[in-house]
C-alpha cells in the first residue's frame, strides 16, 4: 500500500499522543458539590450514591478543608434544613444552615471559592422550587412571588460569603431581580452562575435523596425544560446572558452535550456543566459490578465535558479527579 495520509503514525507512542492531544483536563476545572444537613451528626452516607454523604457542618469544613489540601479549589453548597415550611424561610435565614457554613468556611478556608446553590425546594415542605398551589394535587408554581424569595436567598448568601450565587429554580426572571437585588445590597461583585438550561431529568433521583428535595406532589415540569428542546434551550441561554448571567450552566452532563457545544460557540461565556447523580449512580454501579475501571472510565467522561465546551465540570469525582491529574493522569 502507498498510503500519503496515516493518522497512526501520530498515535503510535504516548509522548507522540501527548504532542498532538487537542484537549486536556485541568484541577482546576473542578467543582466539588457537596450536601450540608441539620439534620444529622457527623456523616451520613447517601445509599443510591456510593462516597457521597450528607455532612453536619463540623464535617463540612473538615472536608473542605481536605478536598482543598488536595488541589480542590471550589465548591458548590447544597443546604438540607431541620424545619420546611411553604415559604422557605430557611432559604434566606441569616442563620440558615448554609449561611453558618459559609461564614465558617470563609474564615477556615479563605482562599477557597465558595458557590451556593440558590433554590427553594430543599426548605419548602412541599419540595418544589417556589410559592406553589395545588389544584386536585397538580402544582402550580407562582414565578414572581418566588423570585422575591430566590433574590433574598441570594443576598443572604452574599452577605455570608458566597463568592458565587447559582440559582436553579429555573422561574423567569430571576438572573435579571438577582443582579439588581444583589446590586442594591452592595455584592456588585458577587458572581451569577445561571443553571441556564437545566432539564427536567430522569437523572436526578439520586440527588433528591442526598438533599431530601422530592416534590411531594406532582412534577416540575411546568418550569425544568423538556428534554427534547434544544433551540428553546438557547434562548432561555439568551435571557439569562442579557439579564446578567457571568458563568451559565448546563444540567445535565452526558446526555446534554450537543448543547455545550452550542451554547459556548453561540455565546462565548465561561461555561459550566453538572454531571449530576444520575450520572455518578450509573457508572458507581458499574464499577462495583467490575463492569468497568473507575478511572478511565470517569476521565473519559470528563474529557468528553470538557471537548463539547464546557470549562467548568461539576462532578461528585472533583476530589478524585484532581488527584488522578495531579499523578499524571491525562
Amino acid at each position: 500500500m502507498n498510503l500519503l495520509r496515516r493518522p497512526r503514525r501520530l498515535r503510535s507512542t504516548p509522548q507522540l499522543r501527548a504532542l498532538v492531544r487537542e484537549t486536556a483536563l485541568s484541577p482546576d476545572d473542578f467543582i466539588l458539590p457537596l450536601f450540608v444537613s441539620e439534620k444529622v451528626k457527623g456523616r451520613v452516607a447517601v445509599g443510591s450514591m456510593p462516597g457521597v454523604f450528607q455532612l453536619d457542618e463540623n464535617e463540612l469544613v473538615a472536608e473542605v478543608a481536605a478536598a482543598y489540601a488536595n488541589g480542590v479549589r471550589a465548591v458548590l453548597l447544597f443546604g438540607i434544613p431541620a424545619v420546611k415550611d411553604e415559604r422557605a424561610t430557611q432559604a434566606y435565614a441569616e442563620d440558615g444552615v448554609v449561611q453558618r457554613s459559609l461564614r465558617r468556611l470563609r474564615r477556615e478556608v479563605p482562599d477557597l471559592i465558595l458557590i451556593t446553590d440558590v433554590c427553594l425546594c430543599e426548605y419548602m415542605s412541599h419540595g418544589h422550587c417556589g410559592i406553589t398551589d395545588f389544584h386536585e394535587g397538580i402544582p402550580h408554581v407562582h414565578n414572581d412571588p418566588s423570585v422575591e424569595l430566590l433574590v433574598a436567598t441570594a443576598v443572604s448568601h452574599a452577605r455570608a460569603g458566597a463568592d458565587v450565587v447559582a440559582p436553579s429554580d429555573m422561574m423567569d426572571g430571576r438572573i435579571g431581580a438577582m443582579r439588581a437585588g444583589l446590586d442594591a445590597a452592595g455584592f456588585e461583585s458577587t458572581i451569577i452562575m445561571s443553571y441556564a438550561a437545566k432539564f427536567a431529568s430522569a437523572f436526578y433521583g439520586p440527588f433528591r435523596d442526598a438533599a431530601e428535595s422530592a416534590p411531594q406532589s406532582g412534577d416540575r415540569r411546568s418550569y425544568q425544560m423538556d428534554a427534547a428542546n434544544a433551540r428553546e434551550a438557547l434562548r432561555e441561554v439568551e435571557l439569562d446572558v442579557a439579564e446578567g448571567a457571568d458563568l451559565v450552566m448546563v444540567k445535565p452532563g452526558l446526555p446534554y452535550l450537543d448543547l455545550v457545544w452550542r451554547i459556548k460557540e453561540r455565546f462565548g461565556l465561561p461555561t459550566a456543566v453538572y454531571s449530576v447523580s444520575g450520572e455518578y449512580a450509573m457508572l458507581k454501579a458499574a464499577i462495583a459490578n467490575g463492569w468497568l475501571e473507575e478511572k478511565p472510565a470517569v476521565l473519559e467522561q470528563m474529557m468528553a465535558f470538557k471537548r463539547a465546551g464546557a470549562d467548568l465540570i461539576i462532578t461528585y469525582w472533583a476530589r478524585e479527579c484532581v488527584e488522578w491529574l495531579k499523578n499524571g493522569a491525562v
